[in-house]
């Protein structure tokens, strides 16, 4: 008779497998008979913990979303808030967890939405304390610029191979990671362009475009129905 230990055990196993078996896969690509396979189990037993296919990557979704936002959680101990940080100074350990988060954040599933909400929210905490701080110029738009900043950020993740195939070495590893921040100081701090010509075009553009948009609606407020 199997314990109550032993199903944990292999709940664990299952989970996991899954969880190495999509990120590499993918989801379709993937079948319950090699996450089997992998776990060193049935697949009658996956069925057992988790119901079919779709259950079981939900439940991998939720665990990779909390290893990363959760205070307590068994994945990651990360000596700081920025959890996504901490996994990426041991990459070789964590890299599946980080390649299933960059292909559940081209999903739509609520576990991605909920990851990609808190991405957000941590992102524009910074900004918030860096400006109160003073070290940030005025921004036209600050909630824009938090979403570019954040996209900045999981640009490695999502496209960690393609990146890694461009550059010649893995932008998350950690000799990747030297060679981006450079770069990347640079891009916040100063900006690529020497004049101020293209900004100043685009402001003069968008300023037109919202006065006719301005002038039309008030022309047809005025309009006699």
């Amino acid at each position: 008779m199997r314990s109550v230990s032993d199903d944990l055990t292999a709940r664990a196993r299952i989970r996991d497998a899954a969880i190495q078996s999509f990120a590499r896969d993918g989801f379709d690509a993937t079948s319950m008979r090699a996450i089997a396979k992998d776990a060193g189990v049935s697949a009658a037993l996956i069925v057992h913990h988790f119901g079919d296919k779709n259950a079981l990557r939900d439940a991998c979704d939720e665990y990779v979303v909390a290893a990363f936002i959760d205070d307590k959680h068994e994945l990651i101990e990360a000596p700081t808030a920025d959890r996504i940080r901490a996994a990426l100074h041991d990459i070789e350990r964590y890299g599946p967890y980080i390649d299933y988060l960059g292909r559940m954040l081209g999903d739509s599933s609520p576990a991605a939405n909920r990851l990609f909400d808190k991405l957000i929210d941590v992102t524009r905490e910074t900004l918030d304390q860096q400006r109160a701080a003073g070290l940030l110029v005025e921004m036209s738009d600050p909630e824009m610029t938090t979403m570019l900043i954040a996209m900045m950020g999981l640009a490695p993740v999502m496209m960690r191979a393609q990146i890694s195939r461009v550059l010649g070495e893995d932008q998350l590893s950690p000799a990747g990671m030297m060679r981006t921040t450079l770069p990347t100081l640079e891009l916040v701090t100063h900006g690529i362009y020497s004049t101020s010509v293209f900004l100043d075009g685009a402001r003069e553009a968008l300023s037109g475009e919202q006065a006719a948009t301005q002038k039309v609606e008030a022309a047809e407020e005025g309009a006699p129905s």
